[in-house]
């Protein structure tokens, strides 16, 4: 058996791709309008925002590594400094990582914060550049009524030497800001990044299968499942992670490749949204119904046509000797799974035909719950 994970490492939500997928044109974007300001030696100041998974972080770290490997623009040259202020939600904590930048550690605790900038304008004096500083999850610091947002985005004005700032978060901060900090971050200095698209996600998936997986290991089908997966909230990083734990779930099988049922076990490991609970609330047809799909999907692949599910669905009833339903009792059944979030439909042009899906656990796993309930597992059997 081969192993499947060649470069795990290339999945991480802190790997930097060479290329970004679907955010090249932000990055085109940041980079001419900062290359444009630094080279009249005026700081850009930008403030990113988007959903989880939407790209935030990558695109500011691509911008800071693509500047500072230009050399010099302007007067001096680029050199970039990643916070996370989640982690380092003070401003004392930010200033810290600010003077580890210029290569000076003062300790934890003794020094004020205007102290420690203080150090840090004699540092950056004795390595004079232009500072990008990156503050990821900004939101963490600017609800505390941050100064260090202000020093920053005037840094010229206070003596910090030369700086600009990337405010990294989820939801628009102007509304924390102080008016003189909100000043800096005007219309043409925010840039907000919608959700990926299935197709972009798939795309994503794409590049980064080709770095982290061995060729073979895996079909285009399966990447289109995880894409459908995280289409919902258009998450990136949440599709990296299922796509992850599948390769490991296949590996640890003994696999040389990735199953949908890999794929569904690595969802449901993650977020999982079936209980047992959720399953009490479904009629008898709507657990055969299920049951069918769950069989179906166990066997092979990660999709089933409705034509094929209906013909399934009649011999497991015939199996359990009842009456088989009609086409209209069938797709009133599936359209009720689908609105619990149990199973996703994709209509056809003609509207009479779909592709049916289950992705939220093991189809295995699925069926043995709803043949126990149904009294047709392995116990009844016996």
């Amino acid at each position: 058996m081969g192993r499947i994970l060649l470069h795990e490492e290339t999945l991480d939500p802190n790997f930097l791709p060479p290329k970004l997928v679907h955010r090249s044109e932000e990055l085109q974007r940041l980079t001419r309008r900062s290359t444009e300001s630094l080279s009249r030696g005026v700081p850009f100041h930008v403030q990113i925002n988007g959903g989880i998974g939407s790209g935030k972080t990558v695109l500011a770290r691509r911008l800071a590594a693509d500047l500072e490997r230009h050399g010099r623009i302007g007067q001096a040259a680029v050199k970039s400094v990643y916070i996370n202020a989640w982690r380092r939600a003070s401003d004392r904590t930010v200033a810290l990582d600010l003077l580890r930048a210029v290569g000076v550690h003062l300790p934890d605790r003794g020094y004020s914060l205007s102290e420690m900038l203080d150090v840090f304008e004699q540092g950056a004096r004795r390595q004079p550049r232009h500072y990008l500083v990156i503050l990821d999850e900004a939101g963490a610091l600017v609800r505390q009524e941050t100064k260090i947002v202000y020093l920053l985005s005037r840094a010229a004005e206070v003596g910090l030497g030369s700086i600009s700032l990337i405010l990294i978060a989820p939801d628009d901060l102007l509304p924390y800001l102080d008016p003189a900090s909100r000043s800096s971050f005007g219309p043409t200095h925010r840039l907000a990044l919608t959700p990926y698209t299935r197709e972009q996600l798939q795309d994503i998936l794409d590049a980064r299968a080709e770095l982290a997986l061995r060729p073979g290991s895996y079909e285009p089908s399966i990447l289109g499942q995880v894409a459908r997966i995280a289409a919902p909230n258009g998450d990136a990083r949440f599709a990296l992670e299922v796509l992850g734990s599948a390769a490991h779930a296949a590996e640890g099988a003994g696999r040389d490749a990735i199953a949908a049922e890999d794929v569904r076990a690595a969802k449901g490991s993650i977020y999982p949204t079936v209980s047992e609970s959720l399953l009490e609330g479904l009629s008898t047809q709507g657990l055969t119904v299920l049951l069918a799909l769950a069989r179906s999907l166990r066997r092979k692949g990660a999709t089933i046509s409705s034509q094929k599910l209906r013909e399934t669905h009649a011999g497991l009833l015939e199996e359990f000797e009842e009456k088989p339903v009609s086409r209209t009792t069938f797709w009133r059944t599936l359209k009720e799974l689908d609105r619990a979030g149990l199973v996703a439909l994709e209509i056809g042009a003609s509207g009479t035909s779909a592709e049916i899906s289950m992705d939220e656990m093991p189809a295995s796993y699925l069926a043995t719950l709803i043949e126990e309930r149904l009294g047709h597992g392995p116990a009844a059997r016996r």
